[in-house]
């Protein structure tokens, strides 16, 4: 195990679904913890939103072995696979552990009625209303609903639900635009829809509906280009930071790191943190993006490497071996981060791995 930890604070996470909560009025809330809670942890966060005040009504996972996890973990409340199934042997999986399918397409419903002794199903019907990856388009949606409901594979109406592929662009029209196709599919026969995703929660009300499928957000992240979460008023629930274990003193012109890509400006003092690509700092972050020690910001120096990251601690003369050095998280936004190695905060909190040791602070229960 690396010397670089993750501190998870789950007062943090409750607060933010309260957010979440006050946003969407009275909306019910699945709470969506796919890959790995976001790199969260999937276990302790589910129990976690289960244990708020008030609890999420629902969890939502992106595949069969996230939603085994958490029916063998003891999680016995409403879990809906986002994706359904894809084949005999996950619809039986699916059936035995009571779990709420999306159904995305006519094959899925063709497995459904090839297995009609399986049914009744909790089911969601996926409305294609423009994202163009997963669903059924708007005319096909009755089609299936008829079909499902002429074999008896639904025991009550089933959901209707669609997913918005630019509600983080305030601006633009295309949700407003699949606002209105998702309006304009007939809801007879079914029961509650559910459209809001966390950009969707903050910024289109209209998108509420009875069901709200908050995951950004809840880990404490803005869905929106520029923004951090502290300005929605959420809190970070990650903090991800690694020991400083050496401290350098290079002379103006001396090269640090692989490639020599460092070069010194001036005399430099340089520490060396215990943290790399191989715990899941980005490997791409440019040489600007800051490290924080001490409470102050100090940019990166060289390239980052699998082990270590080397930072320009110049102007901090008070930094020595063992302070610790916070790559994201608390004061600084990992949205930060993010924009200083060309990429999104998402992938950034799903890819810390294995080897990093992890630590919750707050009561998971509430």
């Amino acid at each position: 195990m690396s010397s670089a930890r993750v501190v998870l604070d789950l007062e943090a996470l409750q607060h933010n679904l309260g957010i979440c909560r006050d946003l969407a009025g009275d909306a019910s809330v699945f709470g969506v913890v796919k890959a790995n809670a976001y790199g969260h942890g999937l276990l302790t966060v589910a129990r976690a939103l289960r244990g708020a005040r008030p609890g999420v009504e629902g969890l939502a996972v992106a595949n069969l072995d996230e939603a085994i996890r958490l029916r063998q973990s003891g999680d016995e409340g409403l879990v809906l696979l986002l994706a359904g199934v894809h084949n005999a042997e996950e619809l039986v999986a699916a059936q035995r552990h009571q779990l709420a399918l999306v159904v995305h397409s006519a094959f899925q419903v063709d497995l459904l009625l090839q297995h009609q002794a399986l049914a009744p199903f909790k089911l969601w019907l996926k409305v294609d209303s423009g994202m163009h990856r997963l669903g059924l388009s708007p005319a096909e949606v009755p089609v299936q609903l008829a079909r499902l409901r002429a074999n008896g594979v639904v025991s009550r109406p089933p959901g209707l639900l669609t997913h918005l592929a630019s509600a983080d662009e305030l601006e633009g029209a295309e949700t407003v635009e699949q606002l209105a196709c998702f309006d304009a599919v007939p809801k007879a026969g079914f029961g509650d829809c559910s459209a809001a995703n966390s950009a969707g929660i903050m910024a289109w009300p209209a998108s509420h509906y009875q069901w709200v499928r908050p995951g950004i957000m809840l880990y404490g992240v803005s869905p929106f280009s520029g923004e951090i979460g502290a300005q929605r008023g959420l809190r970070p629930v990650m903090q991800f930071s690694a020991p400083v274990i050496a401290i350098r003193q290079l002379a103006w012109g001396d090269r640090i790191g692989y490639g020599g890509a460092g070069r010194c400006e001036r005399p430099t003092r340089v520490a060396v943190v215990a943290a790399g690509y191989g715990d899941g700092y980005p490997r791409h972050a440019s040489q600007a993006t800051p490290v924080l020690i001490g409470g102050r910001r100090s940019p990166l120096l060289g390239r980052v490497s699998m082990d270590f990251i080397t930072v320009d601690i110049t102007d901090d003369p008070g930094v020595a071996v063992g302070d610790e050095a916070i790559l994201w998280g608390g004061e600084l936004p990992v949205e930060e981060i993010a924009r200083g190695a060309e990429t999104i905060a998402y992938e950034l909190l799903t890819r810390v791995t294995s080897r990093v040791r992890v630590e919750y602070r707050g009561d998971p229960d509430g």
